[in-house]
């Protein structure tokens, strides 16, 4: 069973998708087969934190199994037991005390995890880590890292939990996704074009286009970076680009990306939009999402 560390909860969950996670936590006590709740459901929270499908974002990626791993933002444990099976041992780090007893459930067979409740920037930790994840995180810095530069800060004091050598893995959107320019609303406010145009109505949560993401993350004191390309999106993807391995008119696999959440308008085709953009070497600036690897 995962270890529960609650010295560093405040009392409230902090982060939450409503009382949908209350029926997932019904879920993951009575059974670790979701096969037959996915293909009925029509519930977008559901399908989210316990498709399988999610794995396809890491589960090529070679981790050395004598490493240890620090995952911020555990969410409902979507990768948080594939982490445990890769690896020695697995932190993971969730604001809400039901998301991290759903993946306390979830994952009853993980001895080799600890589960800490609360603000990431909060807690002490007494090791170093091999690998950091930030899946779906670093957007909402601003909104719970309190300093001026919450995204800058935010990423150095990860860094500093890094050991020699190690590696941050990062997952988020990408500010000019083509499905933006198509008419989907932005992920996390739901207004259409709001990232394209810099979040004027919100500045508490923020993703990035390539070149920005890149420099905040050297600026934060990494060395390099790699960037990957998962297709439709990091959330649920079926494809994984890289720089050494971009996508053509004949390869690229996908018609439109859904807004998973909500209607969405689609005010032209993606399809041949992108393989207009894939002609003329524009695929890396309208990705939908970027997967990154940085190196100290």
């Amino acid at each position: 069973m995962p270890n529960l560390q609650l010295e560093y909860y405040s009392g409230s969950d902090l982060y939450s998708d409503g009382d949908i996670e209350d029926v997932i936590l019904d879920i993951v006590k009575e059974s670790k087969d979701f096969t037959e709740i996915l293909r009925t459901t029509d519930s977008w929270p559901i399908l989210y934190h316990l498709t399988p499908m999610r794995l396809n974002l890491i589960e090529w990626y070679d981790f050395n199994p004598n490493g240890n791993l620090l995952e911020i933002g555990g969410g409902c444990g979507a990768f948080s037991g594939y982490f445990s099976k890769k690896l020695r041992d697995v932190s993971v780090v969730e604001l809400s005390r039901r998301r991290a007893e759903i993946i306390m459930n979830r994952h009853s067979q993980c001895g080799n995890m600890d589960i800490y409740v609360g603000n990431f920037f909060d807690i002490k930790f007494n090791k170093k880590y091999d690998y950091i994840t930030l899946i779906g995180v670093l957007e909402y810095a601003g909104k719970f890292t309190p300093t001026d530069q919450p995204y800058l800060d935010f990423l150095k004091n990860v860094k500093s939990l890094l050991n020699e050598g190690g590696k941050l893995i990062v997952a988020i959107e990408n500010k000019f996704g083509l499905k933006y320019f198509a008419g989907a609303g932005e992920d996390h406010t739901g207004r259409m074009f709001d990232s394209i145009e810099g979040y004027p109505l919100d500045a508490s949560v923020s993703t990035f286009g390539r070149v920005e993401l890149e420099e905040l993350i050297l600026s934060a004191g990494f060395s390099e970076t790699e960037f990957y390309y998962p297709v439709p999106d990091y959330k649920i993807p079926k494809t994984i680009y890289s720089d050494n391995y971009l996508p053509d008119v004949c390869n690229l696999g996908y018609l439109y990306s859904p807004n998973y959440d909500n209607e969405r308008d689609l005010l032209f085709s993606e399809k041949d939009a992108m393989s207009e953009i894939i002609k003329n070497n524009n695929f890396k600036f309208f990705a939908n999402s970027f997967l990154v690897e940085a190196k100290l």
